[in-house]
């Protein structure tokens, strides 16, 4: 199909999963900060930030970090969009014992707690995720009250949130949301495929997915693991915009891995163009989301 348009590629440098065997991984506040840099250099006009401990890699929710990580960003790429996570704080995991009562590894936070970092450095963009389901051994717990204060935070804040879904219930909670204003109406999705419970990275599950949210609306699809490339084609063949990087996935192709993020930028770049489509530059993408310039 010919494709309409412009896309723009997001690039997820680090993520908040177990770090992978590679000699590269970023999680040091400067390593992440350049492996960003240099996605943008290779193409990636969105750069989705975690932020990691910068002794043992374990996932952070520190203030600081964050503020580390998007100084070094903002010293040198005033342009690149900078969309940060606000996933951390939703995770709760069932006690062995007593089921009523959550075991070792919950982490919940309050929304104040789960936005402090945005609401300190405002980026352009921050994710929401919105799905309550299994999910890292536990259950991701993201309920109507907790998402709505959330929302109406992020809104308060001139942040533009970007909807996360991982499973078909979400886009049902996404309608509910935005009708009561919630989340903005000219907010862009995201479709999480191929994690074990949820939506599965199939050419049907993009295709629904796509089906239920606003006509228009800015998407991005894309799969874990594995799926990473083959559902990043499938967005393109939908209409959609594509999301590499070290937190989906560590390889170009089986057996073969990235040398770091820029690596599986350029690859991200190289498909939407032999595919026949146009890579958007930051400031292109910038007026495609609304966000200002």
């Amino acid at each position: 199909m010919r494709l309409a348009g412009k896309l723009f590629l997001t690039c997820a440098v680090t993520g908040s999963s177990p770090m992978p065997d590679h000699p590269n991984f970023p999680f040091r506040p400067d390593h992440v900060a350049a492996e960003a840099l240099a996605a943008a250099e290779a193409g990636a006009s969105i750069i989705h930030l975690h932020v990691r401990d910068r002794e043992t890699g374990d996932p952070s929710q520190a203030l600081e970090d964050y503020r580390e990580v998007v100084g070094l960003i903002r010293a040198k790429n005033n342009e690149v969009i900078l969309n940060v996570t606000t996933g951390p704080g939703c995770t709760w995991m069932q006690s062995a014992d007593d089921p009523a009562v959550c075991g070792p590894g919950t982490l919940m936070f309050t929304a104040q707690r789960r936005l402090e970092h945005i609401l300190d450095l405002k980026p352009d963009m921050c994710t929401l995720d919105i799905c309550t389901m299994q999910l890292w051994g536990g259950v991701a717990i993201n309920l109507d009250p907790m998402i709505t204060t959330m929302g109406h935070m992020i809104q308060d804040a001139g942040v533009l949130p970007e909807i996360e879904c991982f499973e078909a219930g979400d886009f049902v909670f996404a309608d509910d949301l935005m009708a009561k204003g919630a989340i903005p109406k000219n907010a862009p999705f995201t479709f999480v495929l191929g994690t074990k419970y949820g939506l599965p990275a199939t050419t049907e599950a993009m295709l629904y997915a796509k089906s239920q949210i606003p006509r228009g609306t800015p998407f991005t699809g894309f799969g874990v693991s594995r799926h990473s490339f083959p559902m990043a084609a499938q967005s393109v063949l939908l209409g959609g915009n594509v999301r590499v990087g070290f937190e989906d996935t560590i390889y170009l192709r089986r057996g073969r891995m990235a040398a770091d993020n820029a690596d599986l930028v350029r690859w991200g770049v190289e498909m939407i163009e032999r595919m026949g489509g146009d890579i958007a530059s930051a400031g292109e993408a910038r007026a495609m989301l609304g966000l200002k310039q």
